[in-house]
């Protein structure tokens, strides 16, 4: 029998409202005990939505005794100190992405979640739970394309984007925006860890004083090459995921993935290299091949899964699959990035 948690929502914007509510609804794992955020407008919509409880200080909504779970959805710079007065508090905490602004600011959050309980703070890395995502991981695991050697996932659009996330002194630029999903799905391809990594970032469309355009190649201790790209200054998108194995590809259509491989029973005849002088202007060899060609679909997209995973961890003690390690590597590397960038 499901016995809803009781959850309070910090921060009513486009990531608390337009989002996690969303994501929430019919789903009968969580109730709407209270709300905070500065605008009136927006506690008076919750509340005649909701019937829950509404509070304008952050201060004093941790502090509501019916209230289990607090989620953060509010900017990036106050992700920190919000968090760690829901902490401070005794609540757990699920909050959006980025963890914090910096590296050694993630690492502060998570040494006194751990210090006070197991699973108090959990990061809301949706997108690891992305349907294509986990498809395309699917796809390597099964052995179709061969040895992968190489991954690129990327997000395009041409974008004069000019609200707050453009503004570094909040918490904006693309390295806290889209960076930690793609990072987080970086790590994951790259077997989760790097060997070196080397990344670019430019300011091109965006108003502000933030990157809209990050590139980072990581060499992942798989072996493989895994690239991502970001940028709001592409006006011909490419495919979202191109992946390159040593016995087929695939590539992103939008809808479909599609994929070009030889199948698994398919024996190489053995070749032998050859010093002498070509026969003719041929170059390579005329050697043809077996391969197949075919699209593949996924489920309906997974983002709203993170929330019965919260469940879970909450109700039942079950560990919640984004670990605090794997969320502080992700913060890492973009300390990293910055840095490198500066």
């Amino acid at each position: 029998m499901i016995k809803p948690i009781k959850l309070g929502i910090i921060g009513l914007g486009r990531a608390g409202y337009g989002m996690h509510l969303k994501e929430l609804a019919n789903k009968g794992l969580f109730e709407i005990c209270a709300v905070c955020d500065v605008e009136d407008s927006r506690l008076e919509k919750m509340q005649n939505e909701y019937g829950c409880k509404t509070y304008k200080r952050v201060e004093d909504i941790v502090e509501d005794p019916d209230i289990e779970v607090i989620d953060i959805a509010t900017r990036s710079c106050d992700h920190f100190i919000h968090a760690m007065t829901a902490l401070q508090a005794g609540k757990t905490v699920f909050l959006e992405k980025p963890i914090t602004m910096t590296y050694d600011e993630a690492k502060k959050l998570f040494s006194y979640a751990d210090s006070i309980g197991k699973n108090k703070l959990m990061i809301r890395h949706n997108r690891r739970f992305e349907a294509k995502f986990m498809e395309a991981q699917r796809i390597i695991d099964s052995g179709l394309l061969g040895d992968v050697y190489y991954v690129k996932r990327a997000v395009q659009n041409y974008d004069r984007r000019c609200d707050w996330q453009t503004i570094s002194q909040y918490g904006g630029g693309q390295l806290l925006n889209w960076g930690p999903h793609l990072i987080d799905q970086a790590l994951r391809f790259a077997g989760g860890e790097y060997k070196r990594m080397s990344s670019y970032t430019r300011q091109i469309a965006a108003a502000g004083d933030c990157e809209d355009v990050v590139f980072a190649s990581f060499e992942g201790i798989n072996g493989r090459l895994v690239e991502i790209e970001i940028s709001g200054g592409v006006t011909i998108p490419g495919p979202n995921y191109i992946i390159y194995g040593s016995r087929g590809t695939l590539v992103d259509k939008g809808k479909t993935y599609e994929i070009k491989y030889l199948p698994k029973d398919y024996v190489f005849p053995p070749i032998k290299a050859n010093a002498h002088t070509p026969v003719g202007q041929a170059f390579g060899s005329k050697e043809e091949l077996p391969f197949v060609t075919e699209e593949r679909t996924w489920e309906t997209n997974r983002l709203d899964h993170v929330w019965q995973y919260l469940y879970d961890t909450v109700r039942d003690g079950k560990d919640y699959p984004i670990k605090s390690e794997e969320a502080l590597k992700v913060m890492e590397v973009i300390t990293e990035i910055k840095r490198q960038n500066a």
